[in-house]
This record gives C-alpha cells, sequence and structure tokens, in this order.
C-alpha cells in the first residue's frame, strides 16, 4: 500500500562543492552514503546554485526566482513577503512543514511589529511557511546547550565549532542536528524493524500522515574544522591542491584576493590542511546522511519518500587564491545535486550532464506533487530527466550572480551612502555570469565584462578578447534577462473578464483554479 502523497525530505548541505562527490570522481573525497543515493537516484552533474552567499542563494532556492527578481543581495538583505516559496507550497498541499537547522531568510520590513521588532537586527529568520523543530541559526544554541550537559562549555558558538576535531565526532553539531530529526520522526511512526509498509499494511500505516522536512546542515561550511575522526581522516599531503590565480587580473579579483575573510592560505601547508579538513567535513555529512537513509528504510519510509540533495553555494576551497563563496569563479557556484523521486524510477542511477540550477528545485517539487508550477518561478521542473527523458527544450548556460552592495550601505547621519535618487553606486556593486559549454561571460555592474575560453582552458585563466566572440555572449545575457523579468501579471489580458494567464493568489476563485 502506498500513500497517495509522499513525504518529502530536503536536505542542504551548507557550502558543498559540485565535484566533491566520489561517484563524480573525485581523486581524493569519498562519499559513499551519497554515491549509494545516487545509484537509486538522479544525478545532476552540473548543477549550479544561482547567488551567493547564503542569503541569496537559499532565497533562489526556496522561491525558485533569480537574484534579479528576488532581490536578496547579501546576507542581512530582506525577502520580499510577497514571494512564494517551498514551504508555503507544502503547507498549501496540506503538509506542516519542518525545519531543522536555519535558512537565513531576513523578515520582509513591511511585516516588522515596529522599530523596536528584534527581526529587524538579523537575516537569520525561518521562511515563512516553515515550522521551526530545531533551531541552529547563529549561535547554534540548542547544540551548545547539549555540549554543556555533556561536559563540553564555551563562550560562543566559534569556540565550539573550532575545537570540532577535540571532541567525539558523536558530539559535532552535524550528528546533533540527524538526532534530532530521528527523533522526530521516530515520534511520528516508531521503528518496523525493516518491514516495509507496502508489502505489511497496517492501521497505523493509514492513520499516518506524510511529512515534509528541511535538513538544513551547517557543513561543510566554514570553520575549517571537521569533528573528531573525521578531522583526520584525509592526510594533508595527500590532498590534492587548488588552481592557481592568473597572473593577469580583473580588478575584482585583485580585490577580494586581499580581502581577509577571503583571502586562500598564503603557505602550501595551510592550503593542504583547510582542504584536508573541508575534505573531512563532506565525509562527516556524508555519514549523518547515511543514518538518515538507514532510518528511512528501517521505518519502511524509503519508498514514499522524496529525497532532495542541494546546497546554496559552492566553495573556493583555495582556487584562485581564493576561499569561502565570492566573485565570479564557478567554484563558489556549482553545487550537489541529487534528486529521488520513488514513482519515477527511469532517472534512478542516471547521471545528467545538462546545465541544471537551484530555482528547479521548486517547480520540481510542485510537479512531483500535482501541482501547478508558480507564475513567479523562473526555473523549470526537472521531471522529465527523472523519469528517463531529455526535455525537447532546455538551457544551454547555468546563470548566477553576486552582489557587495552591503559594503555601501551604511547608517551614516548625512545619508550619503543611499541618497536615492541621484546617487546610484548601489546599483553598480553586482555581476553576473553565464557559463556555457564552451565559454564563460561576466558582466559587471559599472560595465565591465570579462569572457574565458573554457573549451581551450577549463580552469577559467584563458581569456576572450576578440569582440566577435564576445558580443554572442553579451546579447545572450540580454536575452536572458528580458526572458526572466517579472511575469505573474503580464500574461493576464483584462477582457471578458481576464483571459491569459492569472496570478496565483487571487482573492476569488479564477477561472483557471
Amino acid at each position: 500500500m502506498t500513500r497517495a502523497q509522499p513525504n518529502v525530505l530536503l536536505i542542504t548541505l551548507d557550502q558543498f562543492r559540485g565535484d566533491c562527490l566520489s561517484s563524480l570522481g573525485h581523486p581524493i573525497v569519498r562519499t559513499p552514503n551519497l554515491d549509494a543515493l545516487a545509484r537509486d537516484a538522479t544525478t545532476f552533474s552540473r548543477h549550479y546554485s544561482q547567488a551567493a552567499p547564503c542569503s541569496p542563494g537559499r532565497a533562489s532556492l526556496y522561491t525558485g526566482t533569480y537574484q534579479m527578481n528576488h532581490r536578496v543581495c547579501f546576507n542581512g538583505s530582506p525577502l520580499d513577503d510577497r514571494f512564494d516559496n517551498v514551504a508555503r507550497f507544502a503547507r498549501r498541499r496540506g503538509y506542516s512543514p519542518a525545519l531543522f537547522g536555519y535558512t537565513d531568510q531576513g523578515i520582509d520590513p513591511r511585516r516588522a511589529t515596529g522599530i523596536n521588532d528584534p527581526r529587524l537586527s538579523t537575516y537569520q529568520g525561518a521562511l515563512p511557511g516553515f515550522d521551526w523543530v530545531l533551531d541552529l541559526s547563529e549561535p547554534y544554541r540548542p547544540w551548545l546547550d547539549h555540549l554543556r550537559e555533556m561536559g563540553h562549555a564555551y563562550d560562543d558558538h566559534v569556540a565550539a565549532l573550532m575545537s570540532e576535531p577535540e571532541r567525539d565526532e558523536s558530539l559535532s553539531i552535524s550528528h546533533f542536528l540527524t538526532d534530532r530529526f530521528l527523533a522526530w520522526l521516530d515520534e511520528r511512526r516508531p521503528s518496523s524493524q525493516s518491514t516495509s509498509r507496502s508489502a505489511h499494511p497496517s492501521a497505523a500505516d493509514d492513520d499516518a500522515s506524510p511529512w515534509f522536512a528541511h535538513l538544513s546542515y551547517l557543513r561543510p561550511h566554514p570553520p575549517y574544522t571537521a569533528a573528531g575522526k573525521w578531522s583526520r581522516e584525509y592526510d594533508p599531503e595527500s590532498v590534492d591542491m587548488p588552481i592557481t590565480p592568473s597572473e593577469e587580473r580583473h580588478g575584482f579579483h585583485e580585490a577580494v584576493m586581499q580581502l581577509p575573510d577571503t583571502k586562500a592560505p598564503s603557505t602550501e601547508r595551510g592550503m593542504r590542511r583547510m582542504r584536508a579538513q573541508y575534505y573531512g567535513m563532506i565525509g562527516e555529512v556524508d555519514a549523518q546522511l547515511g543514518r538518515v537513509f538507514a532510518t528511512l528504510r528501517d521505518k519502511g519510509e524509503w519508498d514514499d519518500t522524496i529525497i532532495v540533495v542541494t546546497a546554496d553555494h559552492g566553495e573556493q576551497l583555495g582556487d584562485h587564491g581564493l576561499r569561502e563563496k565570492v566573485g565570479f569563479f564557478e567554484q563558489s557556484y556549482h553545487i550537489v545535486g541529487l534528486v529521488r523521486a520513488p514513482h519515477h524510477s527511469g532517472g534512478h542511477g542516471r547521471r545528467v550532464n545538462a546545465f541544471t540550477e537551484n530555482v528547479d528545485v521548486f517547480p520540481t517539487l510542485c510537479e512531483l506533487l500535482d501541482a501547478p508550477i508558480p507564475a513567479q518561478c523562473d526555473g523549470r521542473s526537472l521531471l522529465a530527466w527523472l523519469n528517463g527523458d531529455t526535455p525537447s527544450e532546455w538551457r544551454e548556460m547555468a546563470t548566477w550572480e553576486y552582489d557587495w552592495r552591503q559594503l555601501y550601505i551604511t547608517d551614516d547621519a548625512d545619508g550619503s551612502a543611499l541618497n536615492w535618487p541621484h546617487d546610484r553606486r548601489l546599483e553598480r556593486q553586482n555581476l553576473c555570469v553565464q557559463r556555457g559549454a564552451k565559454t564563460a561571460y561576466v558582466q559587471f555592474g559599472n560595465g565591465d565584462w570579462l569572457a574565458f575560453d573554457l573549451a581551450l582552458d577549463p580552469t577559467w585563466r584563458t581569456p576572450i578578447t576578440d569582440s566577435s566572440r564576445v558580443l554572442p555572449l553579451a546579447q545572450r545575457m540580454l536575452t536572458w534577462r528580458s526572458q526572466h523579468t517579472e511575469r505573474r501579471l503580464s500574461g493576464l489580458k483584462l477582457e471578458h473578464g481576464g483571459i491569459g494567464r492569472w496570478p496565483d493568489d487571487m482573492p476569488f476563485q479564477s477561472p483557471t483554479r
């Protein structure tokens, strides 16, 4: 017996690079549990985030829209409350969407209770629609309380994360989140001793409601300190080394290479240690997912659960002289992408090499749950790929954006940084990238541009200067922008009571609903 509506498990692994899967041939890192999932799921090997850092990247994931539309530009930039999102959608489908971890989405200031509303001082709120079962936004208080109970007291969360190698891995923040989710799952349905519900249905199974859970893991986000045995899993002397920066660099690249938060380690020893610890963090979250997957099987939930594994953005890890997530290089945006839809087995074990994006996740969940895709969505459903088919029309490139206007937003008394409408500096502090199969094009908000020949040099260090080759890339980006502008009312004609595509949030029943 199978429920009409499945469970949904949306997993984000913060800052997980897309190349760090052993199933995709990484020479060092080992991910046996994600590899096992890949054999029973669809792997999207060219999957990309649409923005960085966390808040912008997650806004695109949760709303299915590009940054040029949702306008969450940086950590601390609010999310407009008018947007639909995966949690609100899940609630409309009858779920009570549960959040374990964080979503890093700030409140729309127009929804605040007043100037003293504490939510106006943080971007680490929950995405509207979620029930926050475990709040692991900074400073991770539930985890710090747990450590204190276990005899490890820390003054702040940074010290607790930095000291993860000194404690047993069972006390890690990733292990803690997994424990809380598994306890929640057990409260909903005790273990069936590996008895499949589909083989042995019971009255309890009939009464059990489907669930929607978002597991938002912090790791492998920095600090670069893996937990317990995982900090020793990879020998620094044996790890691969990063792509060295080009001798001739754009001024923006040079500038971010000098910033303390994004400058790569200056010594080979420091570089090797950073990479070894990052791989260790990946190994540990892979082990935690192994626990989750095993429990789903044990409870007979495996074949009734849609699983999506992705990230909010990637990690430079020393490539091009950078660390963290910053700028235009694809290491900050190429991310893990796995989808398992049990009742769409045509794509199980399949590796898709077409360009897919995080904005595709929301539309995909809509189709998997037999619901209309909101008109706001810029992404496309991945359902055809999951069925083993190839869409007749698909994108030929991945697109992402990066914005650093927050450096110019201040509370100066004279308001010089926000002298609207005469001062337009904020609108120039951004870039957009399109990465195709053979080229990459970068357009800066101040009019500068870069182009790279990836067929000749996949490391993004060989520029294209021939204007006859650059012009089509710039035109392609212009076309992309024109095709992804706001569309929610643009498909409706005010004739005969309204014809065409009606908006999703009508106060009365429209003809298309």
